[in-house]
């Protein structure tokens, strides 16, 4: 047992220098050197309407919206999934720490003798054994590096999962507003069809007109019904992808949409945007990619250090008797250096460095593509508002001036100034320009919350999720 002291206390005192010589490992690159941004937005149009972006869905001033967009970030179930995964990554976080630490296991055992040479008694033993790994090439700080990257991307893919759960919820609730009003104007639309009908069946049974304006308007008014229970099921469709989001069975959901309908949300303009470099930081995917980047690259660390020589020191002590009281007599023990070093494995650490750098090259086009996503998605969600506000414009224009034209055409009728023909292609233009307009005022908040979505808002940092806050971002 005495010469195994002597090589641990070598092995111990000299694991501080030989640490000196562990691998470097390298660590994300600047994101101006990986894929150039721009200092301003090219196609995006200036604005001057702030937007807080935590909480953007509330300047649509829809109360549902609000409630179920809350609801959603609390009780999705993909959410509550990543959130799972980053209880996972934290844990895998500690287990790679403890890697530092020595490992001890205890052991006891009671035993007694049977036959004719058997001994008296019953023997106890207790005993300890005890390994301890020097990491002399960094191989354990490399997994540390690792998992730590592994947690900040689960952070931020929950983060991400947040921000479009969150433009889900909001972006559903609109297509459903926008629904329900383009069946309110077809319920209209068919009141209104019906007296045209009843009109038409007078005059033909006076004699003023012949049959043929009667099944005009009958193909007419069933033309609109039909568009009825189409407009009815995709407002349940939308209703019940609604509830799934939020975690909850179909029918509730529903009820707050059919039975108090509202206009469709109007969202803010001339949005104002921050410096791209800005808003890639609050991007919580491109965040997510560069730790994955990270990860990968510490991976390669932990790959390499195989090459390398490995130290540990493991100890063992025992102590034996035939009963409690002389259990402690005599204590055994010893204390054993180790050095081993990789000298023939077929090519099989190598291969791992490759892999490794290869899931790096991948990591890193990754974060690359992420990047030029969400600076897509800024550019074309900005110019689509703008241009969605303008088309609103002309469009309430236009349904304006189609409402004055079916009045007059409907009286001009009633007053056989006109033939059916006309009125029938007057109101056919006016539900046009009305179903046009709705939709126009849907795209219109869609497209605000796809700006507000790409611009980063609609998540928080979760707590404990050891990952850099966002400058201005709250924390969960």
């Amino acid at each position: 047992m005495k010469p195994a002291w002597p090589a641990a206390w070598v092995l111990a005192l000299a694991a501080p220098v030989l640490s000196g010589c562990a691998l470097t490992r390298a660590e994300p690159p600047p994101m101006a050197s990986v894929q150039p941004v721009p200092d301003q937005w090219v196609l995006a149009p200036p604005g001057d309407t702030e937007v807080a972006l935590d909480r953007y869905w509330t300047m649509l001033d829809d109360p549902l919206v609000a409630e179920l967009v809350a609801k959603a970030r609390s009780e999705n179930l993909d959410i509550a999934q990543a959130a799972a995964r980053l209880r996972a990554a934290r844990a895998g976080l500690r287990q790679a720490e403890a890697e530092f630490l020595p490992n001890v296991s205890g052991s006891g055992s009671a035993q007694r003798d049977i036959g004719d040479f058997a001994r008296d008694g019953v023997q106890l033993s207790l005993g300890a054994n005890a390994q301890w790994e020097a990491d002399l090439f960094g191989r354990i700080d490399a997994s540390r590096d690792a998992a730590r990257g592994d947690l900040q991307a689960a952070g931020y893919s929950l983060g991400d999962l947040q921000r479009v759960i969150a433009a889900q919820a909001a972006s559903q609730v609109v297509s459903a507003r926008a629904i329900a009003a383009q069946l309110v104007i077809a319920r209209e639309t068919l009141i209104i069809q019906d007296d045209n009908l009843q009109i038409a069946r007078w005059r033909n049974q006076a004699g003023l007109v012949s049959s043929f304006d009667v099944e005009q308007a009958r193909t007419q008014r069933a033309q609109t019904a039909a568009s009825i229970p189409q407009l009815e099921s995709n407002l349940t469709a939308v209703a019940n992808a609604i509830s799934t989001l939020i975690g909850e069975p179909p029918g509730r959901v529903y009820r707050a949409l059919a039975e108090a309908p509202r206009p469709v949300p109007v969202p803010p303009v001339r949005v104002a945007i921050a410096a791209p470099a800005d808003t890639l930081r609050r991007r919580p995917d491109v965040s997510a990619a560069e730790a994955r980047l990270a990860a990968s690259l510490a991976r390669i660390g932990v790959a390499r250090a195989q090459l390398y020589p490995l130290a540990r020191l493991t100890g063992t002590i025992g102590t034996g008797g035939n009963d409690v009281g002389d259990l402690f007599d005599i204590v055994t023990g010893n204390v054993i250096a180790s050095l081993s070093q990789l000298i023939f494995d077929g090519g099989r650490v190598r291969g791992q460095i490759e892999a490794a750098r290869a899931n790096a090259d991948g990591s890193l086009a990754d974060w690359r593509q992420s990047i030029l996503t969400a600076l897509e998605e800024v550019e074309s969600a900005a110019v689509d508002l703008d241009t969605s506000d303008a088309r609103v414009t002309a469009l309430t224009e236009a349904s304006d001036g189609a409402q004055n034209a079916a009045i007059l055409a409907r009286s001009q009728y009633q007053a056989g100034l006109i033939d059916f023909q006309t009125l029938l292609v007057t109101e056919s233009q006016l539900l046009s320009a009305r179903t046009a307009l709705v939709s126009a005022q849907g795209a219109r908040a869609q497209a605000f919350i796809t700006l507000a979505r790409a611009m980063g808002g609609g998540w928080a940092v979760p707590e404990g999720a050891a990952i850099n806050p966002v400058p201005g971002e709250p924390q969960a």
